[in-house]
C-alpha cells in the first residue's frame, strides 16, 4: 500500500496554509495595521511606556493627516519610529510663546494633561509638512529640535493600545485612542510656505 501520495498530499496543503496565512499576514501588516512598542516619557501620561500599539493605516488612504491625531513615524535621520501628536497642519504658522502654543495666531487648547511647552520660536509649515509634539512636553524630542516632519514619513494613526489589557500603576490598560478636537479648523492652506523662525530650546 502506497502511503507516500496522502502524505504529500497532506504536505502540500499545510505550505499552502501556511503561505496563505502569510500573505495575509504580510497585506495587513504592510497597508492595514501595524504594531509599535511606546518607548520612552516622551508622551506620558497618556501613553505609558512600554505599551503595545496598533498603528492603523487605512484612513490615511483616504483622508488626510487631522490635527489632534497622534502619529507613528519614521523619525528624521534616524532608522527609528517615533510617537507623537499632531499639532500643525501644512501651510499653519506654529508659535511657542511664554509656555502657549499658537496655530495662527490662535491659542491652542489642549485638553488632555501635558506639560508647559518650553521653547519659543514661529515657524510656517511648508506644503506636505506637519509640527508634532509630545504630550510629555519636559521629556519629548519633537519639531520643536528636530522640525516639522514630512507626509510620507508617517506611518499611521494610533488606533488601539492592546497591551497590557488591564490597568496597572504604570498603564490605563487597552484602549481604543481617540482624536482629540480643537477649536481651530483642520482646513489646509495650499498656498506657498516658508520658514521664518528656527525654534530652539530655552
Amino acid at each position: 500500500m502506497n502511503h507516500s501520495k496522502p502524505l504529500l498530499s497532506a504536505v502540500g496543503e499545510i505550505l499552502q496554509t501556511a503561505l496563505i496565512s502569510l500573505a495575509i499576514f504580510l497585506f495587513v501588516y504592510v497597508f492595514i495595521v501595524q504594531p509599535h512598542r511606546i518607548k520612552g516619557e516622551s508622551m506620558d501620561p497618556n501613553f505609558a511606556d512600554g505599551e503595545l500599539v496598533l498603528t492603523e493605516k487605512v484612513s490615511y488612504y483616504f483622508g488626510d493627516v487631522k490635527r489632534g491625531d497622534v502619529v507613528v513615524f519614521k523619525a528624521p535621520n534616524r532608522n527609528v519610529d517615533y510617537i507623537k501628536r499632531i499639532i500643525g497642519l501644512p501651510g499653519e504658522t506654529i508659535k511657542i510663546e511664554d509656555g502657549v502654543v499658537f496655530v495662527n495666531d490662535q491659542r491652542i487648547e489642549e485638553p488632555y494633561e501635558t506639560q508647559q511647552t518650553q521653547g519659543s520660536g514661529s515657524l510656517k509649515l511648508p506644503d506636505g509638512e506637519y509640527f508634532v509634539l509630545g504630550d510629555n512636553r519636559g521629556s519629548s524630542s519633537d519639531s520643536r529640535s528636530f522640525g516639522s516632519i514630512k507626509r510620507n514619513s508617517i506611518k499611521g494613526r494610533a488606533w488601539l493600545i492592546y497591551f497590557p489589557i488591564i490597568k496597572t500603576a504604570k498603564s490605563q490598560g487597552a484602549r481604543i485612542i481617540s482624536r482629540v478636537h480643537y477649536s481651530i479648523s483642520n482646513s489646509l492652506d495650499n498656498g506657498r510656505s516658508r520658514l521664518d523662525i528656527a525654534f530652539g530650546h530655552d
